[in-house]
């Protein structure tokens, strides 16, 4: 993942939160102020990223469209330079401009298999690189290209379809993963108010449980500020990789599980510092 100037604009707005909560604001509502400082500075990179992820998508569909048209073309008889020239003025989305300079290249004489690696690095998608590889290496080599172009065309629709047939049977099961995750957090909660402080007064009493069970009492001057930081590292780091994981299994791409990440650690920063707000000490 590359960052670009314009994450900056994020960080500087985090950076102003910062501060402004830890000059200007109590200090116990500070982790509060921190978190939502974070969250304005990761904004712009996860609205980036979703974007760049929709026009990926995009890119693909439109790729697939842009070689069943080949496809017919050639296989009505007209050469396969010629059919690229006379689909270079449709509407094929965000890949138009990489088509139309496709075509005006090989109008200007550009041999075919240096225009598609021209056109294949402009679109800089992977499957779309595969597929036009396997093009111009089927018309260097002077083969059938109409059935080449047809092959080609059906396994970008196969693995279009993998993909939504995946996502859809995916769908039920990333609505699981929030769900144990929310679970998870509740556990995680009841465990730092109700049992932790339990375990810590039992075990400041007299040292009895030192006594004949091996077990050593928990230190009574440990800092609830430090048990609250503990776990809310917990669920921020179960958080990021559960979304890495969700995003992996319905789209087969971590980069798409950032947003499910983002998600899910800001949802747990929420909750624990509230909690920590109207039931800490």
């Amino acid at each position: 993942m590359k960052f670009k100037d314009r994450d900056l604009i994020g960080l500087v707005i985090a950076l102003g939160i910062l501060s402004a909560g830890r000059f200007l604001l109590p200090e116990r509502i500070f982790p509060l102020i921190a978190g939502l400082g974070i969250v304005f500075g990761a904004l712009p990179i996860l609205i980036r990223l979703m974007r760049e992820n929709k026009i990926a998508q995009e890119k693909e569909s439109m790729f697939l469209e842009f070689a069943r048209n080949l496809v017919e073309s050639v296989k009505a008889g007209t050469p396969i330079s010629k059919s690229i020239i006379i689909m270079a003025d449709k509407n094929y989305g965000v890949l138009s401009q990489h088509i139309k300079k496709l075509g005006n290249q090989i109008s200007l004489g550009i041999p075919l298999n240096t225009a598609l690696q021209i056109f294949s690095k402009d679109a800089d998608n992977r499957s779309i690189s595969r597929s036009l590889t396997l093009i111009g290496q089927a018309e260097k080599a002077g083969g059938e290209i109409g059935e080449i172009l047809e092959a080609v065309a059906d396994a970008v629709s196969m693995t279009d379809r993998l993909k939504k047939e995946r996502k859809s049977v995916i769908s039920s099961l990333v609505s699981q993963g929030y769900i144990i995750f929310l679970v998870f957090i509740i556990i995680i909660l009841v465990l730092q108010f109700q049992i932790i402080p339990m375990v810590s007064g039992i075990g400041s009493i007299g040292g009895t449980l030192e006594i004949g069970t091996g077990l050593s009492p928990v230190d009574p001057a440990t800092s609830q500020n430090e048990i609250a930081s503990a776990f809310l590292y917990l669920i921020l780091v179960q958080g990021f990789f559960t979304g890495i994981t969700i995003g992996k299994l319905s789209e087969g791409s971590f980069k798409a599980g950032i947003k499910h990440s983002f998600s899910l650690m800001f949802l747990s920063f929420i909750i624990s510092t509230l909690a920590n707000l109207f039931f800490g000490a």
